[in-house]
Order: structure tokens, then sequence, then C-alpha cells
């Protein structure tokens, strides 16, 4: 199979290629992101989406947002890059590695240089920089987590953790692919994720599309399918974790966990050390963005909710550490007490 690029420079790496994840699985489309518009509305609207996926779209989304004003004086051209980072932070508060990314293209910047052309190209090398990385520490996150799986392993995951989340393998799924890279048997429950049905979605779509097996189950059926017996480990991705290890992941991570220990299985989150907050003592300090109305009230373009009735859209819920077996990073696999604050 050709590897996902679900971000990318452009041919001419004037813009952000991505792949519209909200396209997926119908239709396979890339668009270019050329300007601050098109790199807000293209992560807000989750075209591109998954915590790693959007730093990088974020801090490349950066570079070609300003690439029309190399004009300018470097002093104007700082100034014009602190609001157009701001703009681009905003667009999702959850996900550590947006503000992470963001922030360290933005740095370059504040480095002396004569022009802007000379702050726009070092700005240009880090955001390369960080697109390189993020797909070996995809790899190192695979190459420790594997060990978690046995051959036959039966892999419950939830929304999207693979490679189209990242610029690399993935984090939840980077250890399932290299497991099938070496040879062992392994399968994947995918639990469809509602409202946006990432897990349905795009978690079938790139691993039928790599061979990995896979089935798709509706959100409520998850516990079942571990009270009989079909589950062996579970495996999520993250968008923040605080110092504590309390991880926050996509709305109903929360529950597997709860269901996961009650059945006695592992419970495992992956995910790059750009994910880790140390400055949040908890979880409960961990903002949780609240989505629209439409996501929950109307699907394939049908209203499902009467008008008159709320309806609540938290896009991420908060799993305390007590419920998580480990955390794979791209430095280690980090168990019990969780202590990602100190140095």
């Amino acid at each position: 199979m050709h590897p996902i690029q679900a971000v990318r420079w452009s041919p001419d790496c004037r813009a952000v290629r991505i792949i519209d994840q909200t396209a997926l699985p119908e239709r396979f489309v890339e668009r270019d992101l050329r300007t601050l518009d098109d790199v807000c509305t293209a992560i807000a609207s989750l075209a591109v989406r998954g915590a790693p996926a959007i730093g990088i779209a974020g801090a490349m989304g950066l570079v070609v947002s300003l690439d029309s004003f190399d004009d300018q004086s470097a002093d104007a051209l700082r100034a014009r890059t602190a609001v157009h980072a701001h703009r681009i932070i905003a667009t999702r508060p959850t996900a550590a590695n947006l503000a992470w990314a963001v922030n360290a293209v933005a740095a370059q910047a504040m480095l002396p240089a004569a022009s802007s052309g000379a702050v726009l190209a070092a700005m240009r090398a880090k955001a390369a920089a960080l697109l390189e990385d993020d797909g070996a520490m995809c790899r190192r996150i695979g190459e420790l987590g594997v060990s978690l799986l046995a051959d036959g392993a039966r892999v419950m995951t939830h929304c999207n953790a693979g490679a189209l989340a990242t610029t690399g393998m993935g984090t939840a799924l980077a250890p399932v692919y290299v497991a099938t890279e070496r040879g062992l048997h392994v399968s994947v429950l995918a639990c469809e994720t509602r409202p946006l049905l990432q897990g349905g979605r795009l978690t079938s779509w790139e691993l039928s599309r790599a061979g990995v097996p896979v089935r798709v189950i509706t959100d409520g059926s998850a516990a079942h399918a571990m009270r009989e017996g079909r589950v062996d480990l579970v495996i999520v991705g993250a968008d923040r974790i605080a110092a504590n290890g309390d991880t926050a992941n996509k709305i109903g991570t929360y529950a597997l966990a709860i269901a996961a220990r009650h059945h006695g299985i592992p419970f495992y989150v992956a995910a790059p050390s750009s994910t880790f907050d140390p400055a949040l003592a908890t979880g409960d300090a961990i903002p949780i963005e609240q989505r629209g109305r439409d996501e929950v009230a109307r699907v394939a373009g049908r209203v499902i909710v009467p008008n008159e009735v709320p309806v609540d859209n938290p896009a991420f819920d908060v799993t305390p550490a007590a419920l998580i077996s480990a955390i794979v990073s791209d430095r280690a696999i980090h168990t019990p007490p969780y202590r990602f604050g100190e140095s």
C-alpha cells in the first residue's frame, strides 16, 4: 500500500496539502490551504483532524499564511505572525499539539534577522522539521507499543488515531501497523465514534486500505463486546495529557476506560510527547471544546432532534489516570504513577 499523507507541502511548497477527511470514505479529496482563512476553516471543520496532524497543519499553515507578506519589514511581519498564530491556535482549544507546534514556528520570528525573507525562511525550516519529526515520533510509538500486542491480539480503539490523525503511521494504531509489518496477526474493533463517526468513516477506511482486519461497532455495544470476550486490549490516542496522567480524548473514551477496568482489560493511551501538558496538574484544568448543535441534531442532512430541544456536544472527555494501564509515548512506555510535571 502507498502510505497515507494526511498533511504535506504542495508541490510548489506555497500551500499545505491535506486529505479532506470530511469527504471520506465516499471520496478521496485533497485540498491546498494557502491563506489564514483556509487553514483556520480546515482545522475548525475537521477537514484536517487528530491532535498531531492539526499541530503540524497549523505550523505549516502559519508559514504559508504569511508568504504574501514577505515585502513587509521584519518587525511588521513579526506582529502579523502573532495575530495569525493566535487565530490558528484558537480554532481548537483542547489539543495541546496545536498550540505547541504553532508557537514553535512563531518563535522563529523573534530571532534576529536582517529581512522578512530571512524570518520566513527560519519559520519554514522549523515547520519542515516538525513535519519530519512527527512521522519519526509515530514510528517510535509503534516500535515501543508493539510489545503490548501478542500474536492474535484483538484491539479496540475509539475515534481515529492512525495515519489520518498524524503525519506518520499514527499513535494508537502505530503498534497495530508495526505488529502487522512483523507478521503478527492482529485485528481491530473500531467504535463508530458519534457524532462525526471518525471510527466508522476513517479508522475503518485506513485499516482496510492497509489490509488490517477491522470491524466497526456502535459506541453503545463496546461494553457488550468486552463482556463477550472479544477484546484483549484497548488503545486510544490523546489530545492533551496532564501532569498526573489524566487524558483528554474523543468523547466516549472515558466510558470505554470504565468498561475496560470492569472487565479486566488493559486500557492504553498512545501519544507523542508534544501532547503532554505538564503545566496542568490534573485533567480538571483541560479545556473541553464544545462544538455545534447540528453535529448531533442532524444526520445526512436530516433533522433527528426536534428544533426546540437543546443538545450538548462536547468534543472530548477526560479519562482519569487511575483507569489508564500505561501511556505509550515516543520516549517510553510510562506506567503509574504518572508524574509528567517532574524534570
